[in-house]
Order: structure tokens, then C-alpha cells, then sequence
């Protein structure tokens, strides 16, 4: 999985489309390969993003957890822990 693509479902407050469309368009980067398409890739390119877009939507909004949502602030310093463990930075 790439790296930079974040687990969106179950948090509080919800995963915006925002962040959705994010995920999305790293995700379409990493198989095309292409961090910018060409001109001539630009509309496959769109409709990638948006197809994932709504795939996405659909598997957030059919999820069902009896798990309590997670803390967006909790997640980011595990995260940055881990970074932080992993690099030999401080965190």
C-alpha cells in the first residue's frame, strides 16, 4: 500500500470528501506512475480520481464497526512515533 495513503474510516469527525479525493489521487499517481499526467492523459486521468473517489465513498459508507471512532490527534502522534522510531528523528 502507498505509504502516504491514511486508513480513512471510522474517525471522529467523519472522513471529509476531501480527504477521500486526497487518498484517491495519491492512489491513481502510484499506478499510473505519472505525478502529473500528460495533456493527452489529463480526462483518463480525472476520471480515475473520480471513480476511485466513488468506490471509496461506497466502501466507507457500507463499513459497519461496533468499534468506538478513533481520535484524529491520537492517530497523528502514533504516527509521528512511529516516524520518529523508524527515521531516528525527534518526535
Amino acid at each position: 500500500m502507498c505509504r502516504n495513503i491514511r486508513t480513512l474510516y471510522n474517525f471522529d469527525p467523519p472522513t471529509t470528501r476531501g480527504e477521500v479525493h486526497d487518498a484517491a489521487v495519491q492512489y491513481v499517481r502510484k499506478v499510473s506512475g505519472m505525478q502529473k499526467p500528460s495533456h493527452a492523459n489529463q480526462a483518463v486521468f480525472e476520471q480515475a480520481i473520480d471513480e476511485v473517489v466513488a468506490a471509496t465513498t461506497r466502501l466507507l459508507e457500507g463499513l459497519v464497526t461496533s468499534a468506538p471512532p478513533r481520535d484524529r490527534e491520537v492517530e497523528a502522534e502514533r504516527r509521528r512515533a512511529r516516524a520518529a522510531a523508524r527515521f531516528g528523528t525527534a518526535a
